[in-house]
This record gives structure tokens, C-alpha cells and sequence, in this order.
């Protein structure tokens, strides 16, 4: 079974909107075994509404669409289906009495426009509106399109993500006929290029069903690997089959093989551990103190960060050596493990993370581009002593990217430590 989502509304062709419902379909669909092989984006006009249905239809067993179903004048995707059919409407009643329902308890008339909304398309099967007032339908689309069904939806998103979840999935899920297993794996710290020729071995012999994608990101990239077929345990073995492969080519790049981020992980590994842990940021400003905390839980590990931006506060708050900052730099290896250390003395954490950097557009050197960034990390060890390394790496960006880039670099620092760390 192969599906096509069609997203319906002029806004979105002038770029006023961001389609987020095609993905969320898309991901729901996959859960069930149903791969989505297009996504449509057609204008309010009712001609380009039924072109679009029609040539869907002859592609995909299951048409979804969303957008046109609400009370105003540029809300014509039902009438344009009901042409398309040759079928008349006909009055929902469950659907009347929510409506009705929904205005008696504000004292206000329902007026024959919100009846109108109730009427749905003869033979459909009408999907109950949980967040709104218009139905979604159900519609077998034969004798002119045997086999084939297609769903319509409103465009609202909390609308239309509750009528998928509690409607539209359980209806389908048993007319799929196949399993779909997908598995993240995150990475952090490699490039795409980098990767892919860490791992061409296991992407050359992937199993039929299989398939691997790239997903680069702000940061980095991850990938997500996907197995169908018909038995539900063969296509988890497989997917697990491979995820291992993947992880064990590229090593201590993965970070996670499910949907997390690193910063949750970082937290988690914290908490498990039962570590706390302090910042000191001058590039990045504070975000990657913003980064842990925006993980709930963190509470429990994350004691305090500074934003020592200028020397004299690299000096002044974490006892940096105006010396290291005339001989070396602001920006360099030595200034960044004193930031560290002195941010672990001071806090009385277990491990400090600390970043000095040049985000851009202005104020390098040859000898030090923009994008260059230095990370320290320091920690305690079981006896007491304290353990301090520095990192200095280059980053390709804008200043905003290269902040980001900057945050996650000192957060993969702290991952790192942390898993060598014994306590």
C-alpha cells in the first residue's frame, strides 16, 4: 500500500505558510507500513484540486489531503471532490451535534454555515473533529477509482494530528499488509563525506528492504536507516542488524541510535553517573548552558554557567592568567583550560566544559580564521586530581552557525569525558 499526501491552500505555493503537516502525515503513515511516495502542494482552485486527486489516484492505493474544509469562500476542496465523484451531501449528525453543542455552550446561534460544515460526502465514512467543527472523510473512491480511498482533513494541525491519530491510523493500520522499521542513528563531530566513506561497506550490502538516508543538519548529520516488509520480527531484526553495523564502522561519532539530542544524552549520562557539571562560555554566549537546561531533569546535575566574554572576566571570575591571554591568545588551547579549570574550582563540579572562539564575521587572524573555536573540558578524578585538555577545531559558517556548531562542540567534549570518567 503507497500513499500521497496533497496539502491544499494557496498559502503555502506564496510561501506565507510552512507545510508541517505533510511530515507529520508522512511519520504516522510510516509507523503503519505505509510509505508515503509524494507530497503535493496544489492551490484553492477547485480544477487544480481534482487534477491533483486524479493523477494521485492513479499512483497511490491512499490520497490524503488537508486544507479547504473550513467555512469560507476559499474552502472548496470538498465540493471539488464531490464533483469529482459525481456524489451528492449528506448531514453528519454526530458531527451537527458537536457543532450545535459547541455554540450552545457560548450562547450563540448555529447558523446555517456551521451546518453546512457538518455535511460530508455521500458514502464517506466522516471523521469525527475533536479540536474543531469540520469532519474529515473516509471515501472509498470506486466505481471510477476501485481500490483506491481517499482522506480529506482540515488544514489546523491540531485538527488534523488528532483525527490521524485517533481515526485515520486505526482505520488503515490493518489494510497495510506491512511492517516499516526505522531507526535514527545520531552522530556528531563527522561530516557527510567523512562518514559515508566510513561506512560504504555496510551502504554497499544493505539487505533488500532496507534502505539508508542521509539527514545533514545546522550541526552535523545523522542518518536513518528504514526496513519493510511483511513480518514484523524479520524487518526488526534486520533494521537491528544493520544499526549495529553502522555504529560499530563509525564508532564513537554515534551518539545515539534513537531520536535524541545530544544535550539530552549529555544530561542523562550526567544523572546516571550522578556528575555535576558547569560552564564557561565566552563564544557561545551562554548557549551551551542553554542547550543542557532546555533537558528536563537538569536540575539534578547542572550547577551553574558563566559568560566570561571579555579577558578581564576570563580573569576576574575564573582566575585565567593575564599572562596565558598576552602570550597565547583569548583564543587558544591554554586560555581554554584555564577557563576550564577555573570554572571547576570555583563551581565545585565534577566536570567543566569552557569555549573561547572567534563566531565572525570579524576580528581573526591568518593564523586563527573565523570558525575557530577552543574547548576545554576539565574534570575530578576519584582522588582528587584534576584532569584539564584543550581542543582547538574549525568551524565553516555564519556567526550564528558557528555559534551552534561552537555549543556542540563542548558538548560533545563533555560526552566524551564523561563516558572515560569512573565514579
Amino acid at each position: 500500500m503507497k500513499a500521497i499526501i496533497i496539502s491544499v491552500g494557496d498559502e503555502l505555493l506564496k510561501g506565507h505558510r510552512v507545510n508541517t503537516n505533510a511530515p507529520f502525515i508522512a511519520r504516522e503513515l510510516s509507523d503503519i507500513g505505509i510509505p508515503v511516495t509524494r507530497i503535493v502542494a496544489c492551490s484553492d482552485d477547485p480544477q487544480a484540486i481534482r487534477d491533483s486527486i486524479v493523477s494521485s489516484l492513479a499512483d497511490a492505493d491512499l490520497v490524503l489531503m488537508t486544507g479547504g474544509l473550513g467555512p469560507t469562500n476559499d474552502d472548496r476542496t470538498r465540493d471539488a471532490v464531490r464533483e469529482l465523484l459525481g456524489r451528492g451531501l449528506v448531514l453528519d449528525e454526530p458531527s451537527f451535534e458537536r457543532i450545535a453543542e459547541y455554540f450552545r455552550r457560548r450562547n450563540r446561534p448555529v447558523s446555517d454555515i456551521m451546518k453546512d460544515q457538518a455535511m460530508v460526502i455521500e458514502g464517506s465514512v466522516a471523521i469525527p473533529n475533536t479540536k474543531g467543527t469540520a469532519p474529515g472523510m473516509i471515501i472509498d473512491c470506486a466505481p471510477r477509482f476501485a481500490g483506491r480511498h481517499l482522506v480529506l482533513m482540515p488544514g489546523v494541525p491540531t485538527e488534523m494530528e488528532e483525527m490521524m491519530r485517533l481515526t485515520v491510523i486505526p482505520f488503515f493500520a490493518p489494510l497495510s499488509g506491512a511492517f516499516i522499521r526505522h531507526t535514527p542513528v545520531m552522530t556528531t563531530g563527522i561530516g557527510e563525506s567523512l562518514l559515508a566513506s566510513m561506512i560504504a561497506e555496510v551502504e554497499d550490502s544493505l539487505p533488500s528492504g532496507t534502505t539508508l538516508a542521509y539527514l545533514p543538519h545546522a550541526v552535523g548529520v545523522s542518518l536513518m536507516v528504514s526496513t519493510s516488509g511483511t513480518d514484523k520480527e524479520s524487518v526488526e531484526e534486520e533494521n537491528r542488524r544493520v544499526v549495529e553495523a553502522i555504529a560499530a564502522k563509525a564508532g564513537h561519532f554515534v551518539y545515539a541510535t534513537s531520536e535524541v539530542t545530544l544535550e539530552e544524552v549529555v544530561v542523562k549520562t550526567l544523572l546516571e553517573k550522578g556528575l555535576t557539571v558547569a560552564v564557561a562560555e565566552s563564544c557561545t554566549g551562554g548557549l551551551v548552558g542553554s542547550r543542557l537546561t532546555d533537558v528536563p531533569g537538569s536540575s539534578g546535575c547542572f550547577l551553574e554557567g558563566l559568560v566570561t566574554y571579555s579577558n578581564q572576566a576570563k580573569v576576574r571570575l575564573l582566575g585565567v592568567d593575564p599572562a596565558t591571554i598576552e602570550e597565547h591568545g583569548a583564543v587558544s588551547e591554554p586560555v581554554a583550560s584555564e577557563m576550564a579549570r577555573g570554572c571547576l574550582e570555583r563551581s565545585g563540579a565534577d566536570i567543566a566544559v569552557a569555549t573561547t572562539g572567534i563566531a565572525g564575521p570579524g576580528g581573526s587572524t591568518p593564523e586563527k580564521p573565523v570558525g575557530t573555536v577552543c574547548v576545554g573540558v576539565a574534570s575530578k578524578s576519584p582522588d582528587g586530581s584534576v584532569q584539564v585538555e584543550a581542543t582547538r577545531l574549525i568551524m565553516y559558517g555564519d556567526r550564528r552557525q558557528n555559534k551552534l556548531r561552537f555549543s556542540e562542540a563542548a558538548l560533545r567534549g563533555l560526552l566524551v569525558r564523561l563516558k572515560e570518567m569512573e565514579f
